[in-house]
């Protein structure tokens, strides 16, 4: 699912409004599978996440961001410095169904 950039903005926004602290660290050493089940598993129970990630040069940035969002079927929402923030639904807690105008609000 594509984001729009209003809901990109919505989930930033919340992403600050809930002080997320880095649930996942990526090493020196890079990616291994474990990281990646960790991410899979974090995704799966927060759906807003944020991560550290090393530092490397802008386009290594980019390229490594990318291939976490592709491989996990996420959206990249921020990335600022070493810390980029990631979103995926998942359609068992849709915690932020209600914020993204996903569903529509009861009166």
């Amino acid at each position: 699912m594509g984001l729009t950039s209003a809901q990109t903005k919505r989930l930033r926004a919340e992403g600050h409004r809930l002080k997320l602290k880095p649930v996942v660290i990526i090493g020196q050493k890079g990616l291994s599978d474990n990281l990646h089940a960790e991410i899979d598993g974090a995704l799966d129970h927060h759906e807003l996440i944020k991560m550290r990630i090393p530092g490397l040069d802008k386009a290594g940035k980019r390229e490594l961001c990318l291939g976490i969002c592709a491989r996990h079927n996420a959206q990249l929402i921020q990335s600022i410095g070493n810390v980029i923030v990631i979103y995926r639904s998942n359609p068992d807690i849709d915690r932020f169904a209600k914020l993204l105008g996903l569903i529509q609000q009861q009166d």
